[in-house]
């Protein structure tokens, strides 16, 4: 009798978690307390943004990366919405620009300078008002340039060309009830939706069709989700007619009866489940838990293959997600989850243990690249691509960043002129030193201190030369023996 087939071969089979240390967490970030199923948090190369609790509107901090520790209960935020943020999302193709939508009805876009706010910023680049009530669903194309999508509590879905600020389709009829989630596939070509009319759609948005539905998705009233993977199929979650927590693969062609479908336990909180095309793992993650469970899709049966769970003391709020070109190639990281607390957001890092220090091809295949494939028109006008792939071998430098520009008369005058330094500056930093000197107040008097400073430096270390220059001498004396 053979073993052989008892344990199945899986690259991803020894995938954990590890939180990181405490200095490298952000602390004391007051997390939105505001009752919507969305994740508060999205991450990318550069920033970290949460929605947090804020009086008299709605607002979210954004956080360059490297700035951990304690965050300061006056530092700048984004708060230019009259009612509390639900949904933020960074844009795939500029690391820069962020969407919001909020309980004011409206999306806001905002570009945010390379350094991160020094000043609370309270004028978007752009305001899209189309929404009768509160908008709790943001999503960008993932591969046309400047198309946002926005789903209200009007249970319609507004496709807008962001450059332009117009609408370029209005979906109003497609769902008769509240949309709990909104996914693209891969080339932006449909998107799926579960809506609370337990109904998951598959929807041309340039015909305005339903292409596929699927009733009773799943049986349970409790919110569920669905997001398209790679290869077209369905992954979503949601919970049992016993209120039992499920999950399941959809093939796209066959709506009728799931591929597969697991139950996982009677928890509460809602599941929001994370997709990795490259390497086709789903990471689990249930509102209110204190757990990650992740997950393999392959096309051999049970296609939903448990791989572990990351398991910590608390509760999340909600969670981020850094796409593949932010993570640190060197170390085997697949995934990086940033976890918000009640009061603090810690990253959680999954790593494939390798012993070699060779770069990982099977781990890393050609990601996502930050370019866009194709324009706004030429979508509109029925033109699909994927999305420009990058190879990660030489782990991943940003590249400058073009300003957001709206080409809509009234809306946006100049783009902020002081906003982002070239490439350049940032490469030489003591030209951009001192030539932004003199534009702060009182900059002449500083630069004279600076030089003054830069000129006593020198004096010391002059000094500091001649007296090695001695003792050199003298031990030189001393192992001649002259001495």
């Amino acid at each position: 009798m053979s073993f052989r087939k008892v344990v199945r071969q899986s690259k991803f089979r020894h995938v954990f978690g590890q939180p990181v240390k405490n200095d490298q967490c952000y602390d004391d970030i007051r997390v939105s307390r505001v009752t919507w199923d969305s994740t508060f948090c999205a991450v990318n190369p550069k920033f970290m943004a949460v929605i947090v609790e804020a009086s008299g509107g709605g607002a979210f901090l954004v956080l360059p990366l490297h700035k951990t520790g304690r965050i300061d209960k006056s530092y700048p935020t984004v708060c230019g919405h009259t009612g509390p943020v639900l949904d933020i999302d960074w844009c795939p193709h500029n690391d820069n620009v962020i969407a919001s939508g909020s309980e004011d009805c409206t999306v806001m876009v905002w570009q945010i300078p390379d350094n991160g706010l020094t000043l609370p910023l309270t004028e978007p680049v752009v305001v899209l008002e189309g929404h009768s009530k509160r908008v709790g669903i943001i999503t960008w194309h993932p591969t046309a340039r400047n198309v946002l999508l926005s789903a209200g509590c009007d249970n319609v879905v507004i496709i807008w060309n962001v450059g332009t600020a117009e609408e370029l389709y209005r979906l109003d009829d497609l769902h008769p009830d509240l949309i709990y989630n909104v996914s693209w596939n891969r080339d932006g070509s449909l998107f799926c939706s579960a809506c609370k009319d337990k109904t998951v759609r598959i929807i041309d948005p340039r015909r305005g069709l339903v292409v596929a539905e699927k009733e009773r998705a799943h049986e349970g009233a409790r919110p569920m989700r669905a997001i398209f993977l790679a290869d077209g199929k369905i992954f979503t979650t949601g919970f049992s007619r016993m209120s039992e927590r499920q999950m399941a693969l959809w093939g796209p062609d066959n709506l009728e009866e799931p591929i597969t479908q697991q139950e996982l336990d009677s928890s509460n909180g809602a599941l929001l489940p994370f997709y990795d095309p490259d390497t086709n793992v789903v990471y689990v993650c249930g509102k209110g838990d204190s757990s990650i469970r992740y997950f393999e899709i392959t096309e051999e049966p049970p296609y939903i293959h448990f791989l572990n769970t990351f398991t910590s003391k608390e509760p999340q709020r909600g969670m981020g997600w850094m796409p593949k070109r932010g993570l640190d190639v060197n170390k085997c990281e697949i995934a990086r989850f940033y976890k918000l607390h009640e009061r603090k957001c810690e990253p959680i890092i999954m790593t494939v243990p390798r012993k070699s220090d060779l770069f990982q091809d099977d781990l890393y295949p050609d990601t996502a690249g930050p370019e866009a494939a194709i324009e706004a028109e030429d979508w509109v006008a029925g033109n699909t691509a994927g999305p420009v792939l990058i190879s990660l071998r030489e782990a991943y430098v940003p590249t400058k960043q073009r300003d957001l520009k709206v080409n809509k008369k009234n809306v946006l005058h100049e783009s902020r002129p002081a906003s982002r330094p070239g490439s350049a500056a940032r490469l030489s930093a003591p030209p951009a030193l001192t030539t932004s000197m003199p534009t702060a107040t009182g900059g002449s008097g500083r630069l004279e201190e600076v030089l003054q400073e830069l000129k006593n430096l020198r004096v010391v270390v002059a000094e500091q030369g001649e007296r090695i220059a001695k003792l050199e001498q003298q031990l030189s004396s001393m192992e001649n023996g002259d001495v």
